[in-house]
């Protein structure tokens, strides 16, 4: 079986490469090597390759710079995807393809389920929204938020430089969600491939948490490994008193119950998979 992984570089996509299952060869594509924001470019590589599977790991992801770049926001996150769908009905491959908790308001009581309608509120959200609405019932979307992983771009590892600079930190307190492990994020998506599983599923790390939670934490954990050497304050702050161009959904918890209910897995914390993550980090040097 053959699978391309766009994004290959990326947190997400190394760790579906490193993941992949004995019996799938890999293509392994990032920018330098597909445009994303060339359609036609993107459904010829896919058409010349001839995939059983695309996994679609890569995205446009600066979401306060997708403000004043929608055009191009909306290429890689919503025309790319099109193409992909396009040249798959052609070759009778399928798309997995991994989107966003942006692509909702923040405004439910609950969980957000699968099934719920999408209402973006950002120019990124509305970029990976119109990602979604070009899927088939054949192909299988993963959505999930807060993704880390070692060595990654990510909060985690901004709030430890942060940690080791400053003599304070504040962080947002009133946007909650949960974090995301970028390999237990993979394994997932493989298990899901394994289970032949289309529609729309959710996959984040089992908690709660706000951005401030997992900032405390994060302190707290490095610290234990020695991975920071000082403890600073961690002062919780408000969204308005940290204004970005880009709206941000003020709850985006999802609910994952389908898909733990599919696979049988357990129910990892995400502070589990953040102790993880800090000693691979660690490792790193």
């Amino acid at each position: 079986m053959k699978a391309l992984v766009t994004g290959a570089r990326g947190q997400l996509g190394s760790a579906l490469i490193a993941g992949a299952p004995s019996g799938w060869s890999v293509v392994a594509l990032d920018h330098a090597t597909l445009d994303l924001a060339d359609a036609g470019a993107v459904r010829e590589r896919v058409r010349a390759e001839a995939p059983d599977l695309v996994l679609n790991a890569a995205a446009y992801t600066a979401v306060d710079k997708a403000e004043s770049e929608e055009v191009r926001a909306n290429a890689i996150n919503g025309e790319a995807v099109a193409a992909m769908v396009s040249a798959l009905a052609e070759t009778s491959g399928r798309l997995v393809h991994v989107s966003t908790d942006f692509v909702f308001d923040g405004m439910s009581p609950r969980a957000y389920r699968p099934g719920d309608p999408r209402a973006p509120i950002s120019a990124y959200g509305r970029s990976k929204a119109a990602g979604e609405a070009a899927l088939r019932d054949v192909d299988l979307l993963v959505r999930t938020a807060w993704v880390y992983t070692a060595g990654g771009a990510n909060f985690v590892r901004t709030m430890l430089r942060l940690m080791r600079e400053r003599d304070e930190v504040r962080v947002v307190a009133d946007q909650i969600g949960s974090p995301t492990w970028a390999p237990g994020l993979a394994r997932t998506i493989w298990a899901l491939v394994a289970a032949d599983a289309s529609g729309i599923f959710h996959q984040s790390d089992a908690g709660v948490a706000s951005w401030y939670d997992f900032a405390v934490a994060i302190q707290e954990e490095a610290l234990a490994i020695g991975l920071i050497t000082r403890e600073v304050p961690v002062r919780p702050i408000a969204t308005a008193e940290f204004p970005t161009p880009a709206s941000r959904p003020a709850f985006s918890l999802l609910d994952c119950s389908a898909t733990r209910a599919l696979l049988g897995d357990g129910y990892t914390h995400w502070r589990v998979n953040l102790r993880r993550m800090l000693e691979e980090e660690k490792a790193l040097g």
